[in-house]
């Protein structure tokens, strides 16, 4: 029998280790590289121009000569002003794409050696890069979606007659959220490629409606694909553009004709645990970055450490300065929710 991918060498090119003896010098290249390339031109984030500006070596900053504005590696990225050192921030990012079902806060700060507050502001700044240079192109061929649930209980009282009926609207917790996803299954199953390709996640405010799903599926679904759902009606609209399969989950998790929405499922399998596991809670205003975390993390299971190290690092390089990380224990906080409008 086959070595499975994961337990071979193959699967451990990077390490924690391999990124904290790493030189500075290292560490500036190989953020400066998946910057802006290898062919020695950068690009001033003032006003655009690309060329090999002057470069001050004492202090590792550039000086464009069009504008004279002097920038340096992380100038106008997501690490902006930071504090760390640039090493710092690759074992963070290292430690992230590691973590199959996630890292809390907690942990990573232990693992670095910095402050709760620090490692909680770059954890999520690794999840707003993520969130801002996924792909967003229509999905095609054969999509599975489904929607789960967050941040719905309600602890019942002690005494029976003080219990609510937690069923009715007006009882349910105002913070309630559906995590929508929808999933491309893998075309070449001939050659052994199976699972999901690439994964969408949206936060709807209420359930899984007609209307949020239809502006949806119309928007990254290709005309032409198949979607494979579940019995709620949210998905009854589809049949009437899309060639939409249904498999009734109350009485069969696989229909006869071989019907599911497993990648859906496996999606939030994982989700769950990174919600369980590691952060035990989702707020509501950064809900979004978690359900894409999680989506990441499951299209890249069976890249190497070295890949997903280097796909979040880009990730990183290629995100702007986030407003709402800017300050953030400051009181600078994002005010809205990321939700299906």
């Amino acid at each position: 029998m086959a070595q499975h991918f994961l337990l071979s060498a193959k699967a451990r090119t990077l390490s924690v280790l391999q990124v904290m003896q790493m030189t500075d010098a290292d560490a500036f290249t190989l953020f400066k590289d998946l910057r802006w390339g290898d062919k020695g031109e950068v690009s001033c984030p003032c006003c655009g121009v690309i060329g090999t500006h002057a470069f001050r070596h004492d202090r590792h900053q550039w000086r464009c000569l069009d504008c004279g504005h002097t920038f340096s590696v992380t100038s106008g990225t997501i690490f902006a002003n930071h504090k760390l050192s640039l090493k710092t921030y690759l074992a963070a990012i290292a430690i992230f794409s590691n973590a199959v079902k996630g890292v809390s806060a907690l942990q990573l700060g232990r693992d670095l050696g910095v402050q709760y507050k620090t490692a909680f502001v770059m954890a999520h700044k690794i999840r707003e890069a993520l969130l801002e240079q996924r792909d967003e192109s229509p999905l095609s061929g054969v999509i599975h979606m489904d929607g789960a649930y967050v941040n719905g209980s309600i602890r019942p009282e002690n005494k029976k007659e003080d219990r609510i009926d937690r069923r009715l609207a007006e009882n349910q917790n105002p913070d309630k959220r559906c995590v929508f996803v929808m999933r491309q299954q893998a075309a070449d199953n001939a050659k052994g490629v199976t699972g999901a390709t690439r994964t969408l996640t949206f936060i709807l405010k209420s359930s899984e409606n007609q209307i949020d799903v239809g502006n949806l599926v119309n928007t990254y679904v290709k005309k032409g694909s198949i979607i494979c759902a579940d019995e709620s009606n949210a998905y009854d609209m589809l049949h009437a553009k899309f060639d939409t399969r249904r498999v009734n989950h109350s009485i069969e998790y696989r229909s006869e004709k071989g019907i599911t929405n497993n990648l859906a499922e496996s999606y939030f399998s994982r989700f769950r645990r990174l919600q369980y596991g590691q952060t035990h809670k989702f707020g509501t205003l950064h809900l979004a970055c978690y359900a894409n975390e999680a989506a990441f993390r499951e299209d890249n299971r069976r890249q190497s450490t070295g890949q997903i190290f280097l796909k979040a690092t880009k990730s990183c390089a290629k995100t702007r300065a986030s407003r709402v990380w800017s300050g953030y224990w400051q009181g600078n906080k994002r005010q809205e929710e990321r939700l299906v409008s």
